[in-house]
């Protein structure tokens, strides 16, 4: 809330959604983000969730079964109420995840689309400020077919800032570049975004572009929203089983405890005993997760670590995974660990070879089994 002529004006963008479907699938969210102090919000979860429909929601391309939209004090969808303002009076600037560029227009035409309706001279400034400041300049008079899908990206997002909007909704903005791309314009967006001081909602699948361009994250699976945090305490601390899964932890195995110490717990996963932090849970059964990016593995046991846990085990399979490979092991229960290509082949991991998987205690999460 601030003031402004000494009457108080409200700083919030509020969603209260429902959104039943035909057949039974509903989508459910509800969730608020300041727009005096913009900050990007994540949706992360893996395809059909119900994220892009909850953007649709938002952008007022689909209506409500129930519930409100709200931006600074404004009803722009209110069920209750029948408040409804149309997509194109919400100053919204919506990218699509496929860019929708029109082809027979060129750059320059493509971001005049948006702006017609404004006087010659207005809609020369604004398209010129926002090529530069895209670094699209010379890019204006060619055709979207002849520009890099990072070019396009760029282009797409200059028609949607060139109208100026309030909030800005990205759906997987990154969907349609290659790796290399992809990490160049997901660098370029993160500081794009901390510049323009606009609220934005990001749905993405990939945890690299949450921890990238998120402030805070909203997992959602099936329809609901499941946690909602940090990106980072999201990622290492999921509150239940189906978050785990959904942000991808390789490992999710039922553990007991056995055993209390001053700061840690001993607990029994399969045929194995593990250390994890003593979170102060009174529980004693729990669901161990352990990121695989969290393991080392060694072949010599005994070497120097400040690791709590070092268990022998066997190799059982390998897969690459683009820079990295999946190494699943047999250390008395399953467990996923990701190592560099290049330490697989020094490490000559084969299946049925035998080694030590190493993790700090820190890096094992509980989630107590109710």
């Amino acid at each position: 809330m601030r003031t402004w002529g000494g009457a108080a004006v409200e700083t919030m963008f509020q969603v209260e959604i429902e959104k039943r479907f035909p057949d039974g699938k509903t989508i459910e969210a509800a969730f608020e983000m300041a727009t005096d102090s913009p900050g990007v919000m994540v949706l992360f979860g893996p395809s059909g969730a119900g994220k892009t429909t909850l953007l649709r929601c938002i952008a007022g391309l689909e209506r409500l079964t129930r519930g409100r939209v709200k931006f600074d004090g404004e009803a722009w969808c209110d069920v209750e109420t029948g408040a409804w303002v149309p997509p194109q009076r919400r100053s919204v600037g919506y990218l699509f995840q496929e860019y929708a560029l029109f082809p027979h227009l060129k750059v320059s035409g493509n971001l005049l689309f948006g702006i017609h309706g404004l006087p010659r001279a207005e809609r020369g400034v604004r398209v010129s400020e926002v090529a530069e400041r895209l670094g699209i300049d010379a890019m204006l008079h060619r055709y979207p077919g002849e520009l890099s899908g990072g070019q396009q990206q760029r282009a797409a997002l200059a028609r949607v800032l060139v109208r100026r909007p309030r909030l800005l909704l990205l759906d997987e903005p990154f969907a349609a570049l290659d790796i290399r791309t992809r990490e160049e314009v997901r660098s370029y967006l993160s500081e794009l975004l901390s510049e323009l001081r606009i609220p934005a909602i990001v749905v993405t699948h990939d945890w690299a572009d949450a921890l990238a361009l998120g402030d805070e994250m909203i997992v959602m699976s099936e329809g609901k929203m499941l946690q909602k945090g940090a990106p980072q305490e999201v990622l290492t601390h999921p509150v239940a089983t189906d978050v785990a899964w959904a942000v991808g932890v390789e490992t999710v195995e039922p553990g007991n405890r056995i055993r209390t110490g001053s700061d840690t717990l001993t607990l029994q996963v399969g045929r194995a005993e593990l250390v994890a932090v003593d979170s102060g849970f009174a529980e004693s059964d729990f669901w161990v997760c352990i990121r695989g990016e969290d393991v080392t593995l060694e072949t010599v046991p005994g070497a120097s670590s400040s690791a709590r846990n070092r268990l022998p085990g066997q190799v059982r399979k390998l897969e690459p995974r683009g820079p990295l490979t999946k190494v699943t092991l047999d250390v008395g229960f399953p467990l996923e660990a990701l190592v560099t290509r290049q330490s697989a082949l020094d490490l000559n991991l084969a299946p049925g070879s035998r080694v030590w998987a190493v993790f700090k205690a820190s890096m094992v999460h509980l989630i107590p089994r109710r």
